[in-house]
């Protein structure tokens, strides 16, 4: 399988996490955004929406990072990271759209605010974007500390949710995102960082910032 990757994406690394986890081998292609190449034709073949990730298997391509996790959970079903009972998938679900639709695009947008607009040379933070983030991600921050409770995982057990919103967190660091009032979300995100996939699919991402 071959995955067309760029390391800063968070929906590439949650990819990556996921398939270290699986023990899935993906022979990695880099995407250089910034020069362009997901506009050249040849990737545009494989993803109209100029994206990555997309995974190819043989002849099957997929894109979208949520729908290639679940697709990478079902070839490896033994490690339970989609579970199959209707309502353990449905808790997974839940976790993954919410963090989609609420928390990641709040988080993501304060992130970018925070730290990769002055990395990436595009000015300096707009304070009136960084306020109204502010207030969604600890809005959100405070649902997703209380699902947490009595739980090590977000759904229970380890799951693809707990990989989708953990690529929320990537940036927090840098951009000054503090957990000092989220005790349940720092021990979760600190017991899913300390795992070997997380760190063999996050370790290319710390490199460009080393």
């Amino acid at each position: 399988m071959r995955l067309y990757n760029a390391n800063f994406s968070p929906n590439a690394l949650r990819v990556r996490a996921v398939a270290h986890e699986l023990g899935a081998e993906l022979e990695i292609v880099e995407v250089d955004i910034r020069a362009g190449d997901n506009r050249a034709a040849e990737f545009l073949a494989r993803n109209s929406n100029a994206k990555v990730p997309v995974l190819e298997d043989g002849n099957f391509v997929l894109w979208e990072s949520r729908a290639i996790c679940a697709y990478l959970a079902g070839i490896r079903p033994e490690a339970g990271l989609y579970p199959n009972g209707l309502k353990a998938r449905a808790l997974v679900d839940q976790w993954a759209w919410w963090q989609a639709i609420h928390l990641g695009p709040a988080m993501q947008k304060l992130s970018f605010e925070l730290f990769l607009k002055e990395k990436f040379g595009m000015g300096d933070p707009d304070p009136t974007v960084v306020e109204a983030e502010r207030k969604a991600t600890d809005q959100f921050l405070a649902v997703l500390e209380t699902g947490l409770d009595g739980k090590d995982w977000i759904a229970g057990a380890l799951s693809l949710a707990d990989f989708y919103l953990a690529t929320t967190f990537m940036y927090r660091d840098q951009a000054g995102i503090s957990l000092d009032e989220f005790p349940r979300i720092a021990g979760w995100i600190g017991r899913l960082e300390a795992r070997d996939s997380w760190q063999k699919a996050v370790a290319p991402l710390l490199a460009l910032f080393a």
